[in-house]
């Protein structure tokens, strides 16, 4: 399993921020050959990828299921059959990025022989390392890195200790359905609304206001009971979660666009970097503390990135914004 996570982290890491990159240049081409303002397609562009994206919960959970519906303790044709449909997914998906157009004006670059392996290497690490002396980057990865703790709060907390213990362990892939339908319809909402640094401000806002009311119920008034209400609250805890992950991961991916719309490539690798890296703490602490304990380091950390983020918005945003949207 180490080896498994190490090789699927690596992938992952080059994927995503690839995605990040081409979504964004994608939005900026498709912005200026049909002279439209470049914020509101780049929020358009990411609320339609994050809504697809975030079906997955919806189609992935119904998916095992229905695969995994009979299963008894020693079988594994139904694990086997839902390897083969996960890999023919992924195979669907490697066929289709084949035809992916570049769109970001850098063909000649991306052509060039002479630039080595190596040569590449360092660059990458130098826009990185060099992107942690702007005072913007340093101001949203607080935030970037509360969009990784609620991502895991999701997966390590919320299906152990709120599901589980209610619905069964039969009922996490209903209760994470429920999550990823209202993380795709606010995906889709929320890029629509998307039209520059004020209205994600505000989108963002909205989205962690929603995430501190579940957080402020689970710490002060949250217990199991018995009955149909029972069943109904982890069902709106993960409806209300799904909600602020759609805002987060829109309005961040479409901040970043703006943003840093010259060095996309270190942008969201910064995104990559420290939402990996809150993603880990949760899990290597979930098991060592309890819910309440969990529960309030992330009113910690959603305090402190909510500050940050305002900062930069309300200090510096006509510094930060260009003259055109």
């Amino acid at each position: 399993m180490v080896p498994s996570s190490l090789y699927l982290g690596f992938a992952a890491s080059i994927i995503w921020v690839g995605q990040g990159t081409y979504l964004t240049s994608a939005a900026n081409s498709h912005a200026n050959d049909n002279n439209l303002p470049e914020r509101t397609v780049i929020g358009q562009f990411n609320g339609v990828f994050w809504g697809m994206f975030a079906s997955h919960q919806l189609v992935g959970n119904l998916v095992n299921v229905a695969v995994l519906r009979d299963e008894t303790g020693g079988s594994t044709s139904g694990t086997t059959l839902l390897f083969v449909l996960f890999l023919c997914s992924m195979t669907l998906g490697t066929i289709l990025m084949c035809f992916l157009n570049r769109r970001n004006g850098k063909e000649e670059a991306l052509q060039d022989s002479s630039a080595t392996f190596s040569s590449t290497v360092v660059s990458a690490l130098k826009s990185l390392l060099n992107l942690l002396l702007d005072r913007r980057i340093l101001l949203v990865i607080p935030l970037i890195a509360y969009s990784g703790f609620q991502q895991a709060f999701v997966w390590a907390e919320y299906t152990k200790e709120i599901v589980k213990p209610v619905l069964g362990e039969q009922g996490v892939g209903g209760a994470m359905a429920v999550y990823g339908v209202f993380d795709a319809v606010c995906s889709l909402v929320a890029g629509r609304l998307t039209s520059g640094l004020k209205s994600i401000t505000i989108i963002v806002f909205g989205g962690v206001m929603i995430q501190l009311i579940v957080l402020l119920w689970l710490l002060l008034n949250y217990s199991v009971t018995g009955g149909v209400l029972a069943t109904l609250l982890p069902l709106l805890i993960g409806a209300l979660w799904g909600i602020g992950d759609g805002v987060l991961n829109t309005q961040l991916c479409a901040l970043l666009g703006i943003l840093f719309k010259h060095d996309l490539e270190g942008a969201f690798a910064q995104l990559k970097l420290w939402q990996s890296v809150s993603i880990s703490v949760v899990f290597f602490i979930s098991t060592s503390i309890s819910l309440q304990t969990m529960v309030v380091i992330m009113l910690v950390a959603l305090f402190m990135s909510v500050a940050t983020f305002l900062f930069l918005t309300i200090k510096v945003e006509k510094a930060l914004s260009p003259s055109v949207s």
